[in-house]
């Protein structure tokens, strides 16, 4: 199973295809590469084949289908102009479109406005906190079932609810970990932020299907480090109606630091 640093690493240009990557199964979500990571080869593969960008501010991404082991990005500059580029990057399979994504990057620039008007979060040590998958809290404990990529992830519950346990809340909290201490990138950053599983998930009383359609994030700052590794991401949802979801999304570094905020339209077989 190959690490997020790994998969990243052995990825190769191919004229005419694009960017390259080798999938194996342990990032699999069903038949679909895990929309995290789908997300995140489209980031790393715009990295790898423009030069000089500025830092990425936002994105909008479109989860279209399932996924085969050898995957290409392709990419697009839509504009490009003194401080902002706007890229599109499409990751593609043996059966199509995978993930449909612009990522929109922006130089800093002088402005009287300098101020995150959202409260930082408390610090906490996430040792603390029990293990979000197992209803025991034991790391060691987890569930049969649970997709593959998870085991990518170190996950602790801080507040709420876990998947499938049939409780009334419709928002949690988390601290999650790449296990692979190399993944500090950007693009590492955006594969852990579409971890966690929808919102709603609490409320289901026994498993059920979930997928992301779409998934829209802005990030605010350019300073991406985090001494730990861990990062606080919230979920919650405002809405669950004739099969689908929308869903507010944080997350905070391990400074208590606001970083990202997103927007997710899930669809729920439930």
């Amino acid at each position: 199973m190959k690490s997020f640093s790994e998969l990243l690493q052995s990825s190769q240009f191919v004229e005419g295809l694009g960017q390259r990557y080798a999938v194996d199964a342990g990032w699999m979500q069903g038949r679909a590469i895990y929309g995290g990571l789908s997300t995140a080869l489209c980031l790393d593969g715009v990295l790898q084949q423009l030069e000089g960008l500025p830092p990425l501010r936002s994105a909008n991404v479109n989860f279209i289908g399932p996924a085969s082991e050898q995957v290409e990005v392709k990419c697009s500059v839509l504009r490009r102009g003194k401080s902002v580029a706007f890229v599109r990057a499409q990751l593609m399979g043996e059966q199509g479109l995978i993930n449909d994504s612009v990522f929109s990057f922006g130089a800093a620039r002088e402005s009287r406005l300098d101020k995150i008007y959202q409260a930082s979060k408390p610090l906490a040590n996430p040792a603390l906190a029990a293990d979000f998958f197992s209803k025991n809290g034991s790391t060691s404990e987890r569930p049969v079932g649970l997709p593959a990529f998870t085991l990518h992830f170190d996950v602790r519950l801080i507040n709420g609810s876990r998947p499938f346990s049939g409780t009334v809340e419709t928002s949690f909290e988390l601290w999650v970990k790449h296990k692979d201490v190399a993944a500090t990138s950007i693009s590492a950053l955006v594969a852990l932020a579409d971890m966690p599983p929808p919102a709603v998930a609490p409320l289901f009383k026994k498993f059920a299907p979930i997928s992301s359609m779409s998934w829209m994030f802005n990030l605010l700052s350019d300073d991406l480090s985090n001494d730990s590794g861990w990062w606080r991401l919230g979920m919650e949802a405002e809405h669950a109606k004739q099969g689908y979801s929308s869903q507010n999304m944080t997350i905070y570094n391990d400074r208590g630091e606001l970083i990202m905020v997103g927007r997710q339209n899930v669809a729920i077989f439930y």
